[in-house]
């Protein structure tokens, strides 16, 4: 019986292949693969005097090496959009994360750099499965070792039909000796097998740790995979839990065999069988069923050949679709998608809203003392604007009763801002920024909450002394440089000063255009009060004329107009006092605003901005599953 062997010429061997009559070895198979058999070869050919025909070696044959060529479909897209989606996390996801999917990509590259005429077919099973027996019938030569020693095959042994699958074969580390052609024949001659490449592999539950990491090792690699069972070992756990079920995305791609139904009597083998499509059921496999996709599931006898050319009819049409490679790649696109499903996909609808952005800003307001600076503004208004229309004595006692009181407003100006209301400003701060990116990071994957908490944090580094700060800039009644700086860890707290004024007083506000007419009418009645007086006293003291009615008067007029004109004053100012006041606030509440947005609400919005373009990426990734995931 001849084979051809298709060699690795990557070493420099030159490894060839030959076809001519010669021994055959104990396995039964040529012995051919060696420069010394091709001499031996040709030796005896010339010996015998005839010029036999030498059937072309790989090595002479011309390249007919064709690149995977994208079919166009979902496939491409998809990869770009995970490979965008690796790149766009590798700052917010840790490396082993993403390392399913960097394998699935490099893998894809790949493949789409070989042959997209070749179809690689693995033929898997365990210890005693038949699989080689199979293996062999397919190609239509005893090309891998069968027998009762185990294991049996201890090594890939790859069969191709067609030339130009030597990249493939590379990219499997399929030695070049155990590269194979199929026995001139009906299988050789098949032209619906042309393009197939098959591949037996070890038993995967070998004894031996090297045979089950070379299994491990071709299954991520080929695009389809033939599971031989036989009736003892169907059930086997092994296979089930570690290949099928997290195989089942690859349903399309995937072969089930129920081998050695010789050995079942009667009904039994249908028995077995539909008793393996419930296992298979619930690994989670989609069975083609009815025109369905999913995998084929069917039984036969490898021995016997019972089966067999059904299935190679199967094969045919599977190779001939030429959508394998395709197929497998989508399927690794789909588990690597659902691997990254729990730090991408999140629940409900995560994100700064805006009532989140306000409930911070008025946080940062009362942390800053907002409402109580606008308080002290209106305060301070009505404050000036008795000073100025008020009756001087009346200012006077003022003046005394306030003089040296430890409470007194110009005293409480002097006062810095005790530790505890430091404290206080402080905490209020950090309250606020843990709300607002514990809202943002509502409902968020793990990573991507990490990372919104981190940005959030890290940009309220400061910013109480920022506050401070804005709040001298913007005028606050109440705050001011000192020392030409800004007093480092003084928070604001609700009614205490940011910082500690110059000289303890706060910048006046300014005064409306009527108030220089109302302190004029204002000096008028002290005046009037001065006069009258001065007119009564030069009587009593005879240096005037007797006559106490007009002095009197004149200086009731006065007396009664000084705090009739501070009442009307006051009156006056009630509504630009408290229009001062509310501007002072907003100033104040929207500077710390500022300050907040730009320290905290702008980086967790980038943050957000992320998430949702990476995202975007998975959707089109996860778009076009073709396993629902």
């Amino acid at each position: 019986m001849t084979a051809v062997t298709d060699q690795d010429n990557g070493n420099g061997n030159g490894g060839g292949s030959g076809k001519a009559a010669g021994d055959t070895s104990g396995r039964g198979g040529r012995w051919d693969d060696g420069l010394i058999a091709r001499r031996a070869a040709a030796a005896e050919a010339d010996g015998a005097g005839e010029a036999a025909p030498r059937a072309p070696a790989e090595d002479d044959a011309e390249p007919q090496v064709e690149a995977y060529v994208p079919s166009g479909g979902p496939l491409p897209p998809r990869l770009d959009a995970l490979r965008e989606l690796v790149g766009l996390s590798r700052a917010r996801l840790d490396r082993d994360t993403l390392a399913e999917a960097g394998r699935v990509l490099d893998e894809a590259a790949a493949r789409q750099r070989l042959s997209s005429r070749h179809t690689v077919i693995a033929v898997a099973g365990a210890t005693g499965s038949g699989k080689s027996t199979l293996f062999n019938a397919l190609a239509g030569a005893p090309i891998s070792d069968t027998g009762l020693r185990r294991p049996t095959t201890s090594q890939p042994i790859a069969c191709s039909w067609t030339d130009g699958a030597a990249g493939l074969l590379d990219r499997l580390a399929v030695p070049g000796r155990l590269r194979r052609r199929p026995h001139p024949g009906p299988a050789a001659f098949d032209e619906a097998l042309q393009g197939l490449v098959l591949v037996d592999l070890p038993d995967h539950d070998s004894a031996a740790t090297e045979h089950r990491d070379q299994v491990d090792r071709v299954l991520a690699l080929v695009d389809a995979v033939i599971w031989v069972v036989d009736p003892e070992k169907y059930a086997d756990a092994a296979l089930h839990e570690r290949y099928l079920r997290p195989l089942a995305g690859h349903a399309e791609v995937t072969f089930v065999v129920l081998n050695q139904t010789d050995r079942l009597p009667g009904e039994a083998a249908d028995l077995v069988l539909d008793d393996l499509r419930r296992l298979l059921d619930e690994d989670g496999i989609a069975l083609g069923e009815h025109g369905e996709p999913g995998a084929t599931v069917m039984s036969l006898s490898a021995l016997t050949g019972d089966g067999v050319p059904e299935l190679r009819e199967m094969v045919g049409r599977f190779v001939q679709d030429r959508t394998a490679a395709t197929r497998r790649l989508a399927a690794d696109v789909d588990a690597a998608a659902a691997r990254l499903r729990p730090v991408y996909v999140a629940e409900g609808r995560p994100g700064l809203g805006e009532r989140a952005r306000e409930e911070f800003t008025d946080r940062l307001a009362e942390a800053v003392g907002a409402a109580a600076a606008g308080q002290a503004a209106e305060r301070e208004w009505r404050r000036n604007a008795g000073r100025a229309c008020g009756t001087p004595w009346l200012r006077l006692w003022r003046w005394y009763e306030n003089r040296g009181l430890p409470g007194s407003l110009d005293r409480m100006g002097q006062a810095l801002t005790p530790p505890e209301e430091e404290l206080t400003a402080r905490q209020r701060v950090e309250q606020a920024v843990r709300i607002v990116a514990d809202d943002a990071a509502d409902g968020l994957p793990g990573p991507w909450a990490q990372a919104v908490r981190e940005a959030a944090f890290n940009g309220a580094k400061g910013l109480p002394e920022a506050l401070d700060e804005l709040a001298v800039k913007v005028g606050a009644p109440g705050a001011s440089k000192r020392g030409g700086g800004t007093e480092a860890g003084q928070g604001a707290t609700a009614g205490v000063p940011l910082v500690a004024p110059v000289g303890g007083r706060p910048a006046k506000p300014p005064r409306p255009k009527w108030w220089p007419a109302a302190v004029l009418a204002q000096v008028s009645m002290t005046l009037l009060q001065i006069f009258g007086g001065l007119w009564l006293v030069g009587q009593i003291i005879g240096v005037l004329e007797p006559g106490l009615v007009t002095p009197a008067l004149i200086m009731l007029a006065g007396v009664v107009g000084g705090p009739l004109v501070e009442w009307s004053c006051a009156a006056a100012i009630r509504g630009p006092a408290r229009r001062y006041g509310q501007d002072a606030e907003r100033r104040l509440r929207e500077a710390a605003a500022g300050c907040g947005r730009a320290r905290v609400l702008d980086p967790v919005a980038a943050e957000l901005v992320r998430y949702r373009e990476v995202r975007e990426r998975y959707v089109t990734v996860t778009e076009f599953s073709t396993t629902g995931r």
